[in-house]
């Protein structure tokens, strides 16, 4: 028998060089909205791009990156 099963989602914040994990508020929801809405907290994603879906540990990570550039 085969069996699908829905993988959690969960979004990790690269920050400072330290990796926040931050839940799914809303599963319905698309990975663009996801960042919006944690941009609100975390500004630093008003800048960020969103990676490439990854399944680790039987949940779909995205990871949210920022693009600015560090200055020195």
């Amino acid at each position: 028998m085969l069996l699908a099963t829905h993988l959690e989602r969960v979004f990790i914040l690269k920050d400072k060089g330290q990796d926040i994990t931050l839940n799914d508020p809303e599963p319905k929801w698309s990975a663009e909205a996801v960042l919006n809405f944690y941009a609100n907290t975390y500004p630093i994603l008003t800048t960020a791009k969103i990676s490439a879906p990854k399944i680790n540990n039987d949940k779909v990570e995205y990871q949210f990156e920022s693009v600015m550039g560090t200055k020195g």
